[in-house]
């Protein structure tokens, strides 16, 4: 399955990042449930755990680990 990463602003279409969020391909809902605007910033998921993708969803993170092989 493919992912890509999305960023969650602190308000909707504001410029402040809140955190970074695992998004399966196809969808435009994170894996911990939020609904994320998919015009937002996106980084590939080969940036997850580093520093260009921090902060990140604690849920989403630990959610991706164990569904990536």
């Amino acid at each position: 399955m493919e992912h890509h990463i999305v960023a969650e602003m602190t308000e909707p279409g504001g410029s402040t990042l809140k955190e970074w969020h695992m998004v399966r391909t196809g969808q435009s809902m994170s894996m911990c449930g939020r609904d994320l605007d998919m015009n937002q910033s996106q980084l590939p998921s080969d940036a997850w755990g580093t520093e260009q993708a921090r902060p990140f969803c604690h849920t989403c993170g630990a959610l991706f680990l164990r569904e990536v092989p």
